[in-house]
Order: structure tokens, then C-alpha cells, then sequence
């Protein structure tokens, strides 16, 4: 399948009732297990990488690589940057041929950020990439470094954000939040239901790790179509290696290269079952 835009992938989202999941990735591994659970379930996919990954990821490197990957897989992928924070590297990665970016300006003022949004969009048409907003607040940081207060969407706030912007996709905070949930996420699906029946725009989950089955299901029908999961599958890769150790006194490269394919297969797999987006390729 060729290297696919995310607005493709949520319109038949949005057609079919299900989610895309968009999996973060930080090396070839990663990737590879990645690709392979979309291959094997026959499921759509996203693939990216947040800016504050980079200096673990360097994006000259990764990016390439993902792009390769997507063009060269059996089912329809998109390559995406997520949590643009500079437009130095969101041009970086529409050079590289990411096809969706996104630009995230929730810090700032509703006005600033869509001033912000349109600059993006006029530099993603150029490349006819797809770009990804966000309003309110999605608590904690992509990184674990900061512990950031959820500041839910407003309803009116994300109608004049999208009349004003024509976004491909919004990502909404309803009480969800990056990183590991220190208890049980309330989800606040009376807000999502009014922003889903305000906005025609594909909805974005973000903090998806440490929700539950039954609340991902919910909220993919109010109207949740693509779901980021990073730090589940950073766990599952850390995990199936550990285990790998705690088998074998030593362990040569090729078998901790396979462990950490089968982590992030394993992780993947597991969520696109759940999204609903099996057999939807």
C-alpha cells in the first residue's frame, strides 16, 4: 500500500464507527513491530513521533525510515509528527514526506493559536499533508517532564477554533493526559458528546495509555477517531526485554532485536483490536 494522508484514514473512520490508533515509534524496532501488527490485523495505521522524542530520535534519521516503512507496507499508513512544537521541525518533517503534522499551540491564547494553526496549514498545503490542532488541555507532558493541569475543551472554543482554521483533525482534552495515570482517568463524555454534535472535524484522543477498553469504546462513539498511544507501547517493548534478561544468562544482539519487535507488536495488536479498525484496510 502507498504511503496514505490522515485525513483519508479518519474520513473512512469516521464512515465505519471505529478509531485509527497512531502509535508512537523511536527506533527501527519499534517500527517493525508496529508495521507488523497493522499487516497482520489488515488494519489502517498511524505512525509517528513527537518533537520532544528527537533527542533520543533524531528526526533526519527516524523520519526517513518511517516513510520507507509506510510505502512499503501492506496496509494503508500514515506517517505523522505529533506535538509539533517548533516550525522549524514541522517543515523538517514535510520535507522528509510526513503526511500529517501537528502543531501544538494549546499553550497559548485561542487567538494565537489559531493564528499559529493557519500558518501551519499554509505550509502543510505545499505538501499536501493534513494538520492536527489542539484545544484545551491534555494534562502531563508527551516527555514525563512536566505535570501539566488538564484544561478541558470548551464546546465554543473548538466551533470558532475549527470555523476559523479548517483543521483536519482536533484533539480535544476531556480529563485524559499523557504519560501514566497516577489513578483511574474520568473522562467527561457530556463534552465530548457537545464538541463531536458542534464540530464536523475527526476527533484525536491523546493520553490514550491507561484507558480502559470500555472508555475507548465510548468515546470512539462520540466521535473519537484517532487515538495516540505512546507510553503503553514503550512499556510492552521495556517489559518483553526484561523478560528476555530474566531467561537467559546472556543474550546476543539478534535475540534483544527480535524482543523488542515483539514488544511493540504485542502492545499494537492488542490496541487496534480494541479501536476497532481490524479488517478496515
Amino acid at each position: 500500500m502507498p504511503l496514505v494522508n490522515m485525513r483519508d484514514l479518519l474520513c473512512n473512520a469516521e464512515k465505519g464507527n471505529y478509531a485509527v490508533g497512531s502509535f508512537s515509534v523511536a527506533n527501527m524496532e519499534m517500527l517493525m513491530g508496529a508495521i507488523k501488527a497493522g499487516e497482520e490485523l489488515n488494519s489502517p495505521m498511524i505512525i509517528q513521533i513527537a518533537e520532544v522524542r528527537l533527542n533520543h530520535s533524531p528526526l533526519h534519521l527516524i523520519g526517513p525510515m518511517m516513510v520507507a516503512a509506510a510505502k512499503n507496507s501492506k496496509v494503508p499508513v500514515a506517517i505523522h509528527f505529533d506535538h509539533g512544537l517548533t516550525l522549524e521541525k514541522i517543515k523538517q518533517a514535510l520535507h522528509i514526506g510526513f503526511t500529517s503534522v501537528m502543531i501544538d499551540g494549546s499553550k497559548y491564547s485561542l487567538k494565537d493559536n489559531m493564528k499559529l494553526t493557519r500558518e501551519v496549514i499554509s505550509e502543510a498545503k505545499k505538501y499536501n499533508a493534513d494538520v492536527e490542532a489542539e484545544i484545551g488541555r491534555v494534562g502531563g507532558s508527551e516527555d514525563g517532564s512536566e505535570n501539566l493541569s488538564i484544561l478541558c475543551t470548551g464546546v465554543n472554543e473548538a466551533k470558532e477554533f475549527f470555523d476559523a482554521t479548517g483543521v483536519d483533525a482536533l484533539a480535544v482534552a476531556i480529563g485524559n493526559a499523557h504519560g501514566v495515570y497516577l489513578e483511574n482517568p474520568e473522562l467527561n463524555f457530556d463534552i465530548l458528546d457537545e464538541i463531536n454534535k458542534s464540530v464536523n472535524v475527526p476527533l484525536v484522543l491523546h493520553g490514550g495509555t491507561g484507558i480502559s477498553d470500555d472508555d475507548f469504546k465510548k468515546c470512539i462513539s462520540l466521535g473519537i477517531r484517532k487515538i495516540n498511544i505512546a507510553t503503553a507501547t514503550f512499556a510492552s517493548v521495556e517489559e518483553n526485554v526484561r523478560k528476555l534478561y530474566e531467561q537467559s544468562q546472556k543474550v546476543d544482539y539478534f535475540e534483544l532485536h527480535l524482543a523488542e519487535i515483539e514488544g511493540a507488536y504485542l502492545n499494537v495488536k492488542k490496541h487496534i483490536q480494541v479501536f476497532g479498525s481490524k479488517n478496515k484496510a
